[in-house]
């Protein structure tokens, strides 16, 4: 049946009226597409003769169908029809009509994209590609078919030039002989041909094509014009290949900096062609540019004002403060040239400078002291596209500033963000004569620049607000203002109130005001939704807090209010002006609720209203919230009833932001007016309450018992609220703790709310210590409790007792101890908890009362079970902790007597010094003298366990006694012992905490001396210094950043494979390998991971990612997680260096892709290694955010065999919308 309606199709196609044609073309088309079309061998061959002859039609619109038709017969036809397509086109395109060879040439191009498989692709190319290159190089071809071929062989190249190796040779030197044609659009063609062709090529030819084209630029006597064309060359090879170009940048670095200064006056493109190719160097090859860079950003700084014909004294700085009558006469005496293309130079300059900023963080002091006073000069750019590329390159070296010193608090002269303030009043200067112009354009780039100058430095605007008023006025005042404009006014509007202090801005309140109030009424949504977020800033600027203040604020009330109001009662808006208008006027409330009494009935009721829509409720039911937590105790008699009813009932909604913005939101109501809600209100919230408390939510139910303690601490909630606690969040309480997830926040509010039951007299202690304390025995169903559990419990027995007073926390003590008296061994569970009970009381009470009670947990180190020893040394710490000077000294007695429970009595030791370190509390020297000979006696230990916690210990007291500590430490570092050596510096490790300590200034000269060990023989030194290293770089990054030029390299060497580490077992039946180096190299990575966050600018990314993480990439699995996190980090901060290799990263990739564990692989493998592949995901998808990573074929590549394969794209999908 089909093949007699194509049959009918194919007759009208011949048929002499044109529309027939078209007509019964368009239905081939339809047809061709289906899904179920097949031809026989007969009908392709009509249908590949039909639409050939079609393609010639003389009916422009018939031809164009026909192409069409082209792209689905490529798919449903044989091979040889295709090539015998491929091969009538190609005859066309070179020896038919002119008005053929357009079609032909538009056909080609379709079938080569259409190609998919490599065997079709081989066989075209056979017969194409010396065709298409006698149509490039034959004698006597018209510029026109020659352009035509050259466009269809770069098409060909870039889809296919790994296919033709065996052609490449050929290929290269018909296209480098095209370089010297005397057409423009030849050589231009050429250029973008040899690009694709060589991504593909050998390190030979590529090194061959550079020298060829390094010496057409060094013969004496070539046109310029051809000077020009091959450094495009250079520049397009650059960005083609990227790292690989970087061995022949000493040829050709030199030879574009001489074509640059050396050029006659009117070549400008010859200067912009030879900064292009710098920037492409300075951003694919990273490592191999570094010695060229101090040049290329003198090359750069001089041609950013390059302009010949222009003499700068038309605008000498004059800095009247009467700009408003000159404004005119500046825009009429501007000089304008249509020949003049310097502009040209100096927007390359910026971006080459542009580029220099982004690769080269570690350059950035010596940027701000020579380039930034000359970008800033810039401003004044008088051609306006360059002028915004000055603005961005600006704005780069702002945000590099950002990246190198996140996290940096202290401003030393030598630190970008000092040299950035000094350079601030100047700034602020330029970028005002900037808001003055008429140009809508400028004025958004100068908001932009100011916007980023108030995220990298955020109070440095203070001494300039004045200045800056009449600027913001004016782009949101300003008829010819647009939305774009106002829209960068106001986020900037909003930067800088929320960031420098109140006052600095009182003085100008009116005149910022008014334009503000104006904007909130704009039709365009998207300001009016701006202009309400810089209204919630100015309410707390207004009145910063409720103390009285020189500054009158009444003024501004009604109208902040009205301008607020009108939005927020207007229905028919945009949601995001309506979360806005909510949020803001939850502000108005509990900034003005004083001043606006009269108001608050008209108000509070719609917002009400507001929390009754779905759109709108979470953002009402913050601003409610915040009206609660005001200190204005703001009358909210009119509606109170009404909206704990509402937030009851979301308590219940499947929403999760909601039901937890509602448990803050209603204890922030109950604090401030329990007397006001009724206790019947209490029991419905308390019902509500007890289904959110459980271990799959710890954040909620943390708020959900947070507010159970609001309520029960309310001196009038009745005894029915008592009861509805006992019954409904009690048992919800008592299942939590037995979670062996519960921690942090949950764990505190879950403690708080057994104290809270204690104190609300309306439970007994007895019951609750029962239930506590029954809740770990082991059940049939669910079998033991888990270890975290019985710590939970037991800090929520001990807060339990101290509630109780003191009466009651002897008899549990006396309790307890007679457990572990009772020896009898069935009963390890019960002894366990006791234990960690008697440790938890310990701790916060001091129980020297209860004689010998020291002894009888020393009587539990005998113990059969592992978890009773360790449970009884924590006690014994945590009591010691209670009281000092009767306990210390015992546990020290007993370590130097007992042999054998060394272990335990070390952990019972560490457990006081940690707890002293936090608490910042002192020893008695004696005691320390005493504790540091034994530690360093044991720094030696044969066992690891012991060496750990010895050097936790050094650590610790570290931390408590500096000064005695850092020399017995350094003495130590050159130990004939290496466990020793390991030991002191792990124990330096511990002693770098977050928080400033007295110790940082003490160690910060000895670092070195620690540090420098990551070059010891001994691998377990090594590793332990780098693990140091990483603490350092964790938590005190500027007490390092001296050593790391030094210690980069000596960390970079640890990440190799060392083969003098691996070492085969001989298990009789098979033998093992065993990598020792393979920890050292995971915790090598991980360190660069963390420098990465906290020293960008002394990590050179270029040199480490070839060859190091490059390696790591191939290594062991647990060398590829922390490689695949670290070149995630590295696709986001430093772009181009990865840029310039991604080729070589996509192999190693690749592999862990496509791995597939063995046939009997048991589960734990194969779960590892569907993580490994997430992975591996996670690094591409960063891979694929950024911009230009297409100029890599590889890449390319594995993205689509990522998309065709159902199962990796499904994950990459997933990982992707993360």
């Amino acid at each position: 049946m089909a093949n007699l309606q194509m049959t009918g199709i194919l007759e009208k196609m011949t048929g002499k009226d044109k529309d027939y044609r078209y007509m019964a073309t368009s239905d081939l088309l339809n047809e061709l597409n289906k899904e179920g079309f097949k031809a026989d061998s007969d009908l392709e061959i009509k249908l590949s003769n039909i639409i050939l002859q079609q393609l010639d039609d003389v009916a422009g619109d018939v031809s164009g169908l026909a192409v069409k038709c082209l792209a689905p017969l490529v798919k449903k036809v044989g091979e040889p029809r295709v090539v015998e397509m491929t091969n009538k086109l190609c005859d066309n395109l070179l020896n038919g009509k002119d008005q053929h060879r357009d079609i032909a040439s538009i056909a080609l191009k379709t079938i080569i994209a259409e190609i998919t498989t490599p065997s079709l692709a081989q066989s075209i190319l056979i017969s194409l590609s010396p065709q298409l290159i006698r149509g490039i190089t034959g004698p006597g071809t018209s510029t026109e078919i020659k352009c035509e071929c050259l466009d269809i062989l770069c098409d060909v190249l870039h889809k296919f030039g790994n296919l033709m190796a065996a052609d490449h040779e050929m290929l290269l030197n018909a296209l480098l002989s095209q370089l010297s044609s005397n057409q423009a659009s030849v050589r231009k063609k050429t250029v973008s041909c040899i690009a694709s062709l060589s991504s593909s090529l050998s390190d030979e030819l590529l090194a061959k094509t550079t020298i060829e084209v390094v010496r057409n630029l060094g013969s004496k006597g070539t046109k310029s014009e051809l000077i020009r064309t091959n450094i495009q060359m250079i520049g397009a090879l650059s960005r083609a290949v990227g790292y690989r170009f970087g061995p022949h940048l000493e040829d050709t670095v030199p030879v574009l900096i001489n074509y640059c200064t050396t050029a006659s006056e009117n070549d400008e493109e010859l200067r912009e062609y030879s900064l292009q190719a710098l920037e492409s160097f300075l951003l694919r090859c990273p490592r191999d540019i570094s010695s060229y860079c101090d040049e290329i950003l003198h090359l750069a700084l001089e041609y950013l004002s390059y302009d010949p014909n222009f003499t700068d004294n038309m605008e000498e700085d004059t800095d009247d403060e009467n700009h408003e009558e000159e404004e005119d006469d500046e825009s009429a005496n501007e000089y304008t040239d249509d020949e003049d293309v310097s502009w040209k130079v100096r927007r390359a300059a910026a971006k080459c400078l542009a580029a220099l900023i982004v690769s080269r963080p570690e350059m950035l002091c010596k940027l701000y002291e020579e380039a930034c006073p000359k970008l800033i000069d810039r401003f004044k750019e008088r051609e306006e596209n360059v002028k915004m590329d000055v603005f961005n390159t600006f704005i780069e070296l702002l945000r590099q500033t950002g990246n190198v010193t996140k996290g940096q608090t202290d401003m030393n002269e030598l630190s970008p963000r000092w040299l950035l303030k000094q350079e601030v009043p100047k700034i602020v200067k330029s970028i005002n004569r900037q808001l003055r112009e008429k140009s809508i354009k400028t004025k958004v780039g100068a908001f932009s620049v100011l916007k980023e100058l108030v995220v990298v430095l955020p109070d440095c605007l203070a001494d300039h607000i004045g200045t800056l008023i009449p600027g913001i006025e004016k782009a949101l005042n300003d008829k010819s203002s647009t939305s774009n404009l106002k829209i960068e006014a106001l986020i900037f509007t909003r930067l800088v109130l929320a960031s420098h202090s109140p006052s600095v801005f009182h003085p100008y309140i009116k005149d910022l005001s008014s334009p503000v109030l104006s904007a909130v009424g704009e039709r365009y949504y998207k300001v009016t939704a701006e202009a309400l977020r810089v209204c919630g800033e100015l309410v707390r600027v207004v009145r910063p807090n409720l103390e009285v203040l020189d500054f009158d604020f009444k003024p501004y009330v009604h109208p902040i209010y009205n301008a607020i109001m009108s939005r927020l009662t207007n229905q028919d808006q945009d949601q995001e002006v309506k979360e806005c208008a909510i949020s803001c006027m939850g502000l108005v409330i509990s900034t003005f609720g004083d001043n606006l009494g009269a108001e608050l009935p008209a108000c509070l009721p719609v917002l009400v209203d507001r929390m009754g829509n779905e759109i709108t409720r979470l953002t009402a039911v913050k601003a409610f919230a915040v009206i609660a937590a005001s200190q204005l105790w703001v009358d909210l008699s009119c509606v109170l009833e009404h909206v704990i009813a509402e937030l009851t009932g979301f308590l219940r909604k499947a929403n999760r932001a909601l039901r937890q913005a509602t448990l803050g939101t209603l204890n922030s109501l109950i604090v401030a007016y329990g007397d006001k809600i009724g206790p019947s209100a209490y029991e419905v919230i308390i019902v509500e309450l007890s289904t959110l408390i459980s271990d799959s939510d710890l954040h909620m139910t943390a708020l959900a018992l947070e507010l159970c303690c609001t309520l029960m601490a309310d001196k009038r909630s009745c005894r029915n609220v008592g009861s509805a606690v006992r019954n409904r969040v009690l048992p919800q309480a008592l299942t939590l703790i037995k979670s062996s997830l519960l921690q942090g926040q949950a764990l505190l509010a879950l403690q708080n709310f057994f104290a809270a039951l204690v104190y609300s007299a309306n439970t007994s202690f007895d019951a609750l210590l029962e239930s506590l304390l029954s809740s770990a025995k082991p059940s049939p169903q669910s079998g033991g409790v888990a270890k975290q559990a019985l710590y939970s419990i037991a800090q929520c027995v001990a807060v339990l007792c101290l509630a109780a007073g003191d009466q009651k926390c002897s008899s549990t003590v006396k309790m307890l101890t007679d457990i572990l008296k009772d020896d009898s061994t069935t009963n390890s569970a019960k002894q366990h908890l006791a234990l960690l009970c008697l440790g938890e009381i310990g701790r916060r009470k001091d129980l020297s009362s209860h004689a010998h009670i020291e002894t009888i947990i020393i009587e539990s180190f005998q113990s059969p079970f592992e978890e009773i020893k360790s449970a009884a040394s924590y006690a014994l710490g945590n009591i010691a902790v209670g009281n000092l000077s009767k306990y210390l000294p015992f546990i020290l007695d007993q370590i130097d007597n007992q042999q054998k429970k060394q272990y335990l009595l070390l952990h019972s030791l560490k457990e006081v010094i940690v707890r002293q370190s936090v608490d910042k509390a002192e020893f008695q020297d004696s005691s320390v003298e005493k504790i540091l000979k034994l530690l360093f006696n044991h720094c030696e230990s044969e066992e690891e366990g012991v060496r750990n916690v010895v050097a936790e210990c050094l650590g610790k007291i570290a931390l408590i006694e500096p000064v005695k500590l850092i020399p017995a430490l350094k003495v130590r570092t050159t130990s004939p012992a290496a466990f020793t050596r390991a030991t002191v510096v792990i124990a330096v490790k511990y002693s770098i905490v977050e928080r400033p300590e007295k110790i940082d200034e003490i160690i910060y000269p000895e670092i070195a001396s620690f540090l420098m060990l990551i070059k010891d023989q001994d691998r377990h030194v090594r590793r332990a210094a780098v693990l140091a290293l990483s603490t350092f770089a964790h938590n005190k990054p500027n007490l390092i950043k001296g050593l790391l030029p030094e210690l980069l390299p000596l960390l970079y060497d640890q990440t190799i494979v060392k083969q003098e580490l691996i070492r085969t077992v001989d298990l009789g039946p098979f033998k093992h390998i065993v990598d020792d180096g393979l920890e050292l190299r995971k915790a090598a990575f991980e360190c660069v991971d963390t420098l990465l966050d906290s020293c960008l600018d002394q990590v050179n990314p270029s040199s480490f990612i070839v060859p190091y993480l490059k390696s790591g990439l191939d290594d062991h699995y647990d060398v590829k997680m922390p490689c695949h996190l670290i070149l995630s980090k590295l696709a986001d901060k430093c772009p181009s260096a990865v840029l310039a290799v991604l080729d070589s990263l996509v192999d190693p990739l690749q592999k862990t892709i496509n791995f597939k564990p063995k046939q009997d692989a048991v589960k734990q493998e194969v779960d590892r290694n569907e993580d490994m592949i997430r992975s591996a995901l996670r690094a591409i998808a960063s891979l694929n955010r950024i911009s230009g990573g297409d100029c890599s074929l590889k890449f390319k590549n594995l993205m689509s065999e990522i998309s065709k394969s159902p199962t990796l794209w499904d994950k990459y999908y997933s990982i992707r919308n993360e």
